[in-house]
């Protein structure tokens, strides 16, 4: 989401309600971790959130880092892995503006969290997040995809985030740095997200 709903918002969101997207693990992570086509490695999570997705990797063996922007966030995180008891690096930080992350990941995860910024805010992510990889890194990229619609395009003029990509962004922003694999495509025609993605993008 935009810096403003993820540092606000989300921070009260986070510390006194179940969020509707705190549902576990998500699928496609889960599916390729269990197949073996993602092995333990260094990993990072880009917009932690919940902390499903961090918990499971590290249960799996994985070196596991979560970046949110919301300080309840990474509260929440710190204190699911705890239960769990497996160990995560939580880190408070912007991903157009990364201060507190250095170093090279083997595995980036976004489930969401670069659909919901404006296009400023995108590019600025890309820019961000490219010095975290190295060729062969690989990265699981779930998004909100679908061409908006002309009331979809006004609205979101005046919202303070953004819904989806546009078809072909993905390939578009990653394309000159990754082999693009799409993994997975749902469309949902009468409800809302109306289309969603999962990339597994390799750093080329």
């Amino acid at each position: 989401m935009s810096k403003w709903l993820a540092k606000y918002v989300g921070s009260f969101a986070y510390r006194y309600f179940r969020v509707p997207w705190d549902i576990g693990p998500r699928e496609e992570l889960v599916v390729l971790v269990k197949s073996g086509r993602l092995t333990p490695c260094r990993s990072i999570d880009l917009g932690s959130g919940t902390a499903s997705n961090c918990v499971f990797l590290a249960q799996h063996g994985f070196d596991v880092t979560g970046i949110d922007l919301a300080s309840s966030a990474i509260g929440l995180g710190y204190k699911r892995a705890q239960e769990a008891g497996v160990s995560v690096n939580f880190i408070l930080d912007d991903l157009t503006k990364l201060r507190n992350v250095s170093g090279i990941f083997d595995l980036l995860v976004d489930y969401g969290t670069l659909n919901d910024m404006h296009p400023r805010e995108r590019d600025l992510y890309v820019s961000n997040i490219l010095p975290l990889t190295h060729s062969g890194s690989q990265f699981l990229l779930y998004c909100f995809e679908w061409q908006l619609i002309w009331w979809e395009k006004l609205l979101f003029l005046v919202l303070p985030f953004r819904a989806a990509l546009e078809p072909g962004e993905a390939k578009r922003r990653f394309g000159q740095y990754f082999d693009i694999e799409e993994i997975s495509r749902k469309t949902n025609r009468r409800g809302w997200p109306r289309a969603s993605a999962v990339y597994l993008m390799t750093r080329k």
